[in-house]
């Protein structure tokens, strides 16, 4: 027996440790839990728990350092931003962390900032020219107005890196006048350097891209950006932008092939068919700058009166199938919009594909106005079309009666047109020959067939 109960014994004994050790992993997903179910209390000390476990570890590190700042122990919070950044000095990210929570802490306290250069300056020794760090060194001397220093600094930059050309020319232009013209060589230089190495890069490029056009080399921007589409056929957004800076550099011919191969390659490029919409107003190509302008809506939406707008000019066309795509997006994303919804019942009519689906459309157009009544009289005229169609032919007729009454004066052929198919309706019923025969006269005089 006392064999038997020795074992067990012996077995605790040597696992005991193991099982009084805090597992950070497992206290840091129970702090997860609690801080997601409001515990906040339980949370901490999980985290804490997990911190005190694994002192170096840096999302600890940042919870750690939140909480005691959260409980005014802001020299805490330093303290542990330091141990990790002294125990970890090759680690550029643990020193970067803490220069980071040094200026976020303050950034009118002068020893925070003084500990930050500090910290910067040593990490600068071991990764000489490292972007990350230059960067955060030129931010401190420029809150103290320390130009010169700044602009020594980003010279230490390296001359051919996409991360560092980039760096160095959003820092250039903080440090020099527009119009220096030896610092624009030099970004010039890190730009063209750059790209030699990395021409797929597509922020490189666009960067660089804009570099040149804001400092009025238009050609230089186009150059960039041809070489950079050459070798990243993909980058469809540059090319976009490629096409847009062919037609400001009056390269029309060229801007147009552009933009259209991206259509190609992806017929629902917004931009691209904003910019051609554009171009082809300007140049007085009507019929193209509708269907990219009409495609454009379809793809990104618009306004009511951008939606109808366009829809006259296909329905004036005679094309009122595009007219009726077209008002299916409108009312799908504006469907509480009456003049949406009346366009697209007259479309819907005009349409030989749609037309047996017309009448309903005009039933709910005007159920959704107010007090159920519409007096616009081209919707009237229409809608009377389609009950007719419907076997509807008493409501054809008050709709048709009404729109007779409502048409302006001057909308001669369109009072016509209701007071025809008010005519030709009385005749198929075989009911009111002489009014009809009126009617027909009436229609002649105000347009002759």
């Amino acid at each position: 027996m006392a064999a038997v109960i020795r074992v067990p014994l012996i077995f605790l004994a040597v696992f005991s440790p193991l099982i009084a050790a805090v597992n950070p992993r497992l206290e840091y997903a129970f702090g997860v839990h609690d801080r997601l179910h409001g515990a906040e209390d339980d949370a901490a000390k999980h985290f804490e728990n997990a911190l005190l476990a694994e002192p170096l570890a840096m999302p600890l590190v940042k919870i750690g350092a939140a909480n005691r700042l959260a409980a005014g122990d802001r020299p805490g919070a330093i303290r542990l931003y330091r141990d990790l950044a002294t125990a970890r000095p090759e680690d550029l990210a643990a020193q970067l962390a803490y220069v980071d929570f040094l200026t976020e802490l303050d950034r009118d306290d002068a020893l925070a900032r003084q500990l930050a250069e500090e910290t910067l300056n040593s990490a600068l020794l071991k990764n000489p020219g490292h972007p990350e760090i230059v960067r955060r060194l030129v931010s401190i001397h420029l809150t103290r107005a320390e130009k010169s220093q700044a602009i020594a600094l980003i010279q230490k930059l390296p001359s051919d890196t996409a991360e560092s050309a980039l760096l160095f020319a959003s820092l250039s232009r903080r440090l020099h006048d527009k119009d220096d013209v030896d610092a624009l060589a030099e970004v010039d230089e890190r730009f063209s350097r750059a790209l030699e190495k990395e021409p797929q890069n597509t922020t490189l490029a666009r960067e660089a891209a804009d570099h040149f056009r804001n400092s009025g080399r238009l050609e230089k921007a186009i150059h960039v950006l041809k070489q950079h589409t050459q070798v990243a056929p993909w980058s469809l957004d540059l090319r976009v932008r490629l096409g847009v800076l062919q037609f400001s550099a009056k390269q029309n011919a060229e801007g147009e092939t552009t933009l259209k191969q991206v259509l190609v390659i992806h017929p629902k490029r917004a931009l691209a068919h904003q910019a051609l919409a554009k171009f082809y107003r300007l140049h007085d190509r009507p019929n193209e700058a509708g269907f990219h302008a009409r495609e454009l809506l379809k793809i990104r939406g618009g306004s009511a009166a951008e939606f109808i707008q366009l829809a006259d000019e296909r329905l004036s066309a005679g094309d009122a199938r595009e007219a009726r795509l077209l008002l299916e997006k409108a009312v799908f994303d504006q469907p509480e919009n009456l003049e949406l919804a009346m366009k697209l019942a007259i479309a819907t009519q005009r349409d030989p594909e749609s037309r047996a689906r017309a009448a309903r459309l005009f039933r709910e157009a005007e159920a959704a106005a107010p007090n159920e009544k519409i007096t616009d009289p081209v919707f009237l005229t229409e809608s009377a079309a389609a009950m007719i169609d419907s076997g509807q032919s008493r409501a054809a007729e008050d709709r048709l009666r009404a729109a007779i009454r409502l048409y302006p004066p001057d909308a001669k052929k369109d009072t016509a047109t209701a007071l025809r198919r008010l005519a030709e309706l009385w005749q198929n019923e075989k009911r009111n020959a002489a009014a009809a025969q009126a009617l027909l006269q009436r229609a002649n005089s105000l347009d002759p067939e």
